[in-house]
């Protein structure tokens, strides 16, 4: 090889190593300028789900954001992560965050998820209507303050005149607990989340009634999400940036898994299906709990879930004195 020619080598290889070390300190840079935000979310939880996507699809990187994931056991234990200060978002009800306004903890809420569960029974269930659970053992996932037992019991009282905590024989518990029971036959009937409701479903158990058709019956049109994404209104001069980043992404990824199924396949093992029934139960109970924005036909239906609750004897929201906020719903870029 000619001494040229070798120059001429040991240039490009040169020019192709500053090139590669340029592009890596860009991303290093890069990485380090992104807006970093701890977000609190259950490990197999539809949150998770979400999130894989986002990062599998680098819609992080697209809006420039640095998550870290922040494992928490069940749905319920990620507001103490909040005030732990362990993260800075997480997802609950908005309902929850209303009550902690009124408490002097201001939060904000941005929609996450309209999915709403039902009342679930045997298939071979002599339960033909709500006015067959009369002495029957119902298990309500949650506590007797759960947001659907206590629209559950409006409805109910609307259409038979009793209040289902007398009329039928309501057990609490947690949803997987209650599941079991159901299937052991320990239960007659249960009122479940909603990715409980879509597995049960998938084997077979039957759909008594749903919680969009309870809404329905109650006059809540249109039907908004009651869970979302919450953050401390306190820590918004700092944070706003990362969450509206959040928000975007996640308003992208649910465009993706909303139409594509390709990214479903790719959760498919995080989403533990038993089956391929199972699984397509799961991903249309998400596709159609899907709410990326709150509208003001939104915050009027929520203003009047709140009444409805009020009225139930929520006793975590009347006893706190809370009331309606709109200053508690989030506006991307407010």
């Amino acid at each position: 090889m000619s001494l040229s020619r070798r120059s001429l080598l040991a240039s490009g290889i040169s020019g192709l190593a500053a090139l590669s070390m340029g592009g890596l300190f860009a991303s290093r840079v890069a990485l380090a300028d992104a807006r970093k935000l701890r977000v609190a979310s259950v490990k197999f939880g539809t949150l998770a789900w979400l999130l894989e996507t986002i990062k599998a699809e680098k819609l992080d990187q697209k809006y420039n954001l640095a998550l870290e994931i922040v494992e928490t056991a069940t749905n319920q234990s990620s507001p103490v992560a909040l005030y732990g200060g362990s993260a800075d978002v997480v997802v609950t009800d908005w309902p929850w965050a209303l009550r902690q306004r009124a408490m002097g903890e201001a939060v904000k809420f941005a929609p996450f998820s309209g999915a709403l569960g039902a009342v679930v029974v045997a298939a071979d269930s002599p339960i033909k209507t709500l006015a067959d659970l009369k002495d029957k053992k119902l298990g309500v996932a949650g506590s007797s303050t759960d947001k659907s037992w206590l629209l559950l019991r409006a409805h109910a009282q609307k259409e038979l005149g009793a209040d289902l905590a007398d009329y039928a024989k309501p057990q609490y518990g947690a949803a997987p607990l209650l599941t079991e029971q159901l299937k052991d036959g320990r239960l007659d009937a249960v009122l479940n989340f909603w990715t409980f409701t879509a597995r049960l479903e998938a084997q077979g158990f039957r759909r008594l009634i749903s919680m969009s058709d309870v809404m329905t019956a109650l006059g809540v049109d249109p039907q908004p999400a009651l869970v979302g994404f919450i953050w401390k209104e306190g820590a918004q001069a700092e944070l706003l940036p990362a969450i509206d980043g959040l928000l975007a992404a996640a308003r992208e990824a649910n465009e993706l898994l909303a139409k594509s199924d390709a990214p479903w396949e790719r959760l498919r093992p995080i989403m533990k299906a038993a089956d391929d029934k199972e699984f397509a139960g799961l991903k249309a109970g998400y596709r159609a709990g899907i709410r990326d924005y709150w509208s003001e036909a939104d915050m009027k239906s929520a203003e009047k879930i709140m009444d409805i609750l009020l009225t139930a004897g929520d006793a975590e929201l009347a006893g706190k004195g809370t009331r309606f906020d709109p200053k508690a719903f989030h506006a991307p870029g407010a």
